[in-house]
């Protein structure tokens, strides 16, 4: 009898490595892992389309999870799963606040994003579209004006995300939002926060899928670095912090592996499972 029947794991800082690639001993372990029965699943901040382009690294079919957990999908079914949406109030008010700090805000659909300046967090997208196929790239539609979006478009928001090097904007942004009680804010690095409904977490999205494949959260093992891992970390039954994770993530943990440069996946993989 397996101990431990599902494994869900962040993409970056975790799963990949500073190239951005699926080390060999993380595919392998990974591989040996499900060839013992055991559900895959990785889980990230990331756009699904992204996410999905470094779940196909890994050479298996695994639901992915995406926009910190507004977005569950099994690409070989076709299939999503859950999904929940940024509301039109948390846009609105999403708009409001960046341009009150002269910011500029990214709203990211299923395979698109959303924004008025092309800076950031599109410009890293169009410059990774250069690379991939089309079926592999991030639609960039930029706006003269938020409120130029459809009905259509902001029906299909999942996460606001802003970046910014001054932290006390970032903070008000976030203090601010919070009020509304209509979202939840996270982190995934430091100059950043991302904001989505307030049912939206990661730990949420995986005590969906545990639900749909009827497994115990005691059966679950859960990786991750960062402040939107921790609601995963807090859920399973082994959480697990990376060596290189946040010191908040780490209090948190049950277990801290080895760093993302030193496939740390595969270390508790080798340890827990096989």
């Amino acid at each position: 009898m397996l101990k431990y029947k599902m494994l869900v794991t962040d993409m970056d800082y975790t799963l990949l490595n500073k190239d951005k690639n699926v080390s060999e001993g993380n595919k392998k372990a990974l591989k040996a892992a499900i060839e013992k029965g055991v559900h895959v699943v990785v889980a990230t901040g990331r756009i699904y389309t992204s996410a999905l382009y470094y779940a196909r690294l890994l050479g298996i079919s695994t639901p992915i999870i995406a926009s910190n957990g507004a977005i569950i999908r099994e690409e070989h079914t076709d299939n999503t799963l859950y999904q929940c949406l940024l509301s039109e109030a948390a846009i609105k008010e999403m708009i409001r606040l960046t341009r009150e700090k002269g910011l500029f805000c990214h709203f990211f659909g299923k395979d698109t994003i959303y924004t008025e300046k092309l800076v950031n967090v599109s410009t890293r997208y169009i410059e990774w579209n250069k690379y991939m196929a089309e079926k592999d790239q991030v639609k960039i539609r930029l706006l003269d004006r938020f409120e130029d979006m459809t009905e259509c478009e902001k029906r299909e928001i999942f996460k606001a995300v802003v970046v910014d090097d001054d932290n006390s904007k970032l903070q008000y942004i976030r203090e601010e939002i919070l009020k509304t009680d209509i979202v939840t804010v996270s982190q995934s690095l430091s100059d950043n926060i991302e904001v989505m409904h307030k049912e939206v977490s990661k730990g949420n999205a995986v005590a969906k899928l545990a639900e749909i494949y009827n497994i115990d959260r005691a059966e679950i093992i859960t990786l991750g670095d960062n402040e939107n891992d921790i609601s995963m970390i807090e859920y399973a039954g082994l959480g697990v912090a990376m060596g290189n994770a946040v010191q908040l993530l780490k209090d948190r943990a049950d277990y801290v592996t080895a760093d993302y440069m030193e496939d740390g996946v595969a270390q508790v993989i080798e340890k827990f499972i096989l």
